[in-house]
């Protein structure tokens, strides 16, 4: 040890270190260390080697590896250049210019544009700036700016860790430890399957929803992958499974199979975790099933628009004929089923494009669609636009951040009631609640059959009935408890509590409490002073009920790894980009300097 320590004092800098873009520095120490020119980063003597630093050149800044010695000496005159004195001012710069750059390569991950826009847009525009507006004089100051594709990937990974330990001891000091996660795997540019999570947690008096990690599935999406992957997680961080009091994930089978699935596998570590299947895509499946006869139309409407839209000569006629007869639109729309929903666009669009696609349809001689237009059958879609439009605005409403299950379950029992209303709207042939609809029977001048009108009403009572199968706990779960504590009897909450119950139901302060802050923000007011019945609580309002953070999540990945990107490890990025917390740039700028 003495030996190497004795060889490593007398290592000193060379003058032909410069052709692998390294200076030296003196440090407050007086110790000579060395000195990347590129992105400024200070290295222990032991690093005074040529191959150790033609490997940093090599690896962190490829693009400048052929460089001549030239342009290494001109950095390096320029990053001495800031070196004013001996008295901490140039730390003080070099402090300053690591930390602009952390900023930066936050932003440019926030805005999710490639890292090379630092060095290629970002500086060449700050030196314009600088010159133009400042003067030539401090233009110089800019080249101690370390924003190369490499140092921008280096800092969003810096920040990428130091939001992830942040979040990982809120978890861990959160009250009662609990916590509940939120998983969907999709697959990204590349058709890499991706597997995204979630957390929510309490911080600070308030329910705290943030980003976990994005982890690839290098091979097959099954159940115990997705498992594999958190459990990795959880060990790498001491997470305990038995704090986990939720899981939300979609309906598939590796998700929510019974003997294998993922949630029978997080239940097998921690069984006392509530299994969701998110809420949105239930809705979604619930909405699927129509009777014959509007299934019918649905299906003619679907065809018409893909001969359209499958052949470019008709798509180009079709959109020259809007033009011609002044149309507000000019496309027609796709629809996918993967997202069902999106039906409701097109019907509302070939709704109002049936002039144009029946002239057009007459030109081209596909009388075939022309029965699409019919009086009953043009009834029908329109009522099919109504009920998709309803559709479509009870699934923006169940979308959004800190949304609890008390607010779900609120919306969709409204709904069915609405449905069960509108049913028996319909056998008084009133239409009111259908708007396009009821316009275009006032403005035809003809009456809906019977027929149309009795598969309208077979519709809502099968949609009633899809609903109370996807969602059965709308009537067999209670939250009353949660939701109106005041209002219960003592003989109806669990006996474990039952004398903390009594105690909070004659305090003043509680109830006074209730009535005028948040019911999320009541129960963790509660948590010192009523910790039973307060966890219990928490229990149910922690979890997870929709997949909406991951849905969203994805298509900001989407954004960030696109085809030129296809080799980014987006996880860095992603937490920099969607992440809430914020990273502690400061601290991260000092432990930059710690070598010195």
């Amino acid at each position: 040890m003495a030996t190497s320590n004795t060889a490593s004092r007398k290592r000193k800098y060379h003058e032909s270190y410069i052709e692998h873009g390294f200076t030296s520095i003196i440090t407050s120490k007086g110790e000579e260390k060395p000195q990347c020119v590129l992105c400024g980063d200070i290295f222990s003597i032991e690093a005074m080697k040529p191959s150790k630093m033609k490997r940093h050149l090599t690896s962190c800044h490829p693009e400048h590896a052929n460089k001549d010695g030239e342009f290494f000496k001109y950095k390096a005159q320029a990053m001495k250049r800031m070196r004013l004195d001996a008295d901490g001012q140039f730390q003080s710069q070099t402090k300053a210019a690591i930390e602009v750059s952390y900023e930066i390569s936050l932003k440019i991950a926030q805005m999710k544009k490639p890292h090379t826009i630092g060095e290629e847009l970002i500086i060449p525009c700050a030196y314009d700036i600088v010159r133009l507006l400042i003067g030539e004089d401090h233009v110089k100051k800019l080249s101690s700016l370390p924003l190369s594709n490499n140092t921008v990937q280096r800092r969003i990974s810096d920040m990428s860790n130091d939001i992830c330990k942040q979040v990982i001891a809120e978890i861990k000091n959160t009250p009662f430890g609990l916590f509940s996660l939120q998983l969907d795997e999709s697959t990204d540019v590349e058709d890499c399957a991706q597997l995204m999570a979630f957390t929510r947690y309490v911080r600070d008096g308030h329910l705290k929803e943030e980003f976990l990690f994005c982890k690839s599935l290098e091979t097959t999406t099954k159940a115990i992958d997705v498992f594999e992957k958190v459990q990795v997680f959880f060990e790498m961080y001491g997470i305990q499974w038995g704090n986990l009091c939720g899981v939300c994930t979609d309906g598939a089978p590796s998700m929510l199979g019974s003997r294998s699935g993922f949630q029978t596998l997080v239940k097998d570590k921690s069984p006392t975790v509530t299994g969701t299947h998110c809420m949105i895509h239930r809705q979604m499946l619930a909405a699927k099933t129509l009777p014959d006869i509007l299934q019918g139309i649905l299906e003619n409407v679907i065809k018409a628009v893909n001969w359209i839209k499958r052949r470019a000569l008709n798509n180009r006629l079709f959109r020259q004929l809007c033009q011609e007869m002044g149309a507000d639109h000019e496309v027609l729309l796709y629809h996918t089923e993967v997202r069902w929903l999106s039906k409701g666009k097109v019907l509302k669009r070939v709704l109002d494009l049936r002039a144009e696609m029946c002239e057009f349809f007459s030109k081209m001689g596909q009388n075939e669609f022309q029965s699409i237009f019919k009086n009953q059958n043009l009834f029908g879609l329109a009522y099919l636009v109504d009920i998709f439009n309803c559709f479509n605005q009870l699934n923006l409403n169940l979308q959004g951040r800190d949304a609890s299950v008390l607010e779900l379950v609120e919306k969709f029992k409204a709904f069915i009631m609405k449905m069960q209303l509108w049913s028996c709207k319909l056998k008084d042939n009133k239409y009111f609640m259908f708007p396009t609809l009821s316009e275009m029977i006032e403005t035809s001048g003809f009456e809906l059959n019977i027929e149309f009108i009795n598969a309208m009403i077979k519709h809502l009572a099968i949609l009633c009935e899809e609903f109370s199968r996807y969602f059965p706990q709308l009537s067999t779960e209670s939250f009353t408890l949660v939701r109106d504590p005041f209002g219960m009897n003592v003989e109806d909450v669990p006996e474990i509590f039952q004398e903390e119950f009594i105690e909070m139901l004659n305090d003043s302060l509680a109830k006074n409490r209730y009535q005028t802050i948040p019911l999320n923000e009541f129960w963790l007011s509660l948590i010192e002073m009523y910790p039973l019945i307060s966890e219990s609580a928490l229990r149910t309002l922690i979890p997870f009920r929709t997949t909406y953070l991951c849905e969203n999540a994805f298509s900001t990945l989407m954004t960030i790894k696109t085809k030129k990107r296809n080799r980014l490890q987006v996880e860095d990025d992603l937490r920099c980009a969607i992440s809430t917390t914020k990273p502690k740039i400061k601290e991260l700028v000092l432990k930059k300097h710690k070598q010195t």
